[in-house]
């Protein structure tokens, strides 16, 4: 009987892409969770520099600039305001932010819907894990149950050092 790999290739590459996602998915989770909640450090930013990408048919820009939270004991600089574009501030100009933990980015006080795709690639990347894993928890589930389960002699069959006579 031939015996069944429970590392096929494609298990091994949905591993690699899983901790890959997992490793850019898991620190963005506590603060998409934070932002869904509308939980943060509120505060006060102040835009400095409107930094922009053009792209072919497309133009996106966001003010960056500091985060000053209202009691004084966050300053934060270099971050940019999720959703702010070109039109919306001007530098200098001074706006309620709410900062819930992101490395380069603060929101408005409405928050964002950016939570929703770190929340869902996050269960995505746990459905894609578990199918990855399942059939070499399946390979172990059957090794170890083989090893349980005694093997059965019929009556009548030759077992080595064992000798059978008719009377």
């Amino acid at each position: 009987m031939a015996r069944r790999r429970p590392f096929s290739p494609l298990t091994v590459v949905l591993l690699l892409v899983c901790a890959l996602l997992l490793s850019w998915t898991a620190p963005a989770l506590g603060p998409a969770l934070r932002l869904a909640a509308g939980d943060g450090r509120p505060g006060v930013f102040t835009a400095r520099r409107l930094d922009c990408v053009r792209h072919p048919g497309h133009e996106s820009c966001a003010w960056t600039g500091e985060f000053r939270s209202r009691d004084g004991v966050v300053l934060r600089t270099g971050v940019a305001l999720a959703g702010s574009g070109r039109t919306t501030h001007h530098a200098g100009q001074r706006t309620d932010a709410v900062d819930v933990g992101m490395a380069n980015r603060v929101y408005g006080p409405d928050g964002s819907n950016e939570w929703i795709f770190t929340v869902f690639l996050f269960l995505a990347v746990l459905g894609l894990l578990a199918f990855a894993v399942a059939p070499v928890l399946g390979a172990i589930r059957r090794r170890l149950a083989a090893r349980a389960t005694p093997t059965r002699v019929s009556a009548g069959e030759d077992r080595p050092g064992v000798h059978l006579t008719e009377t």
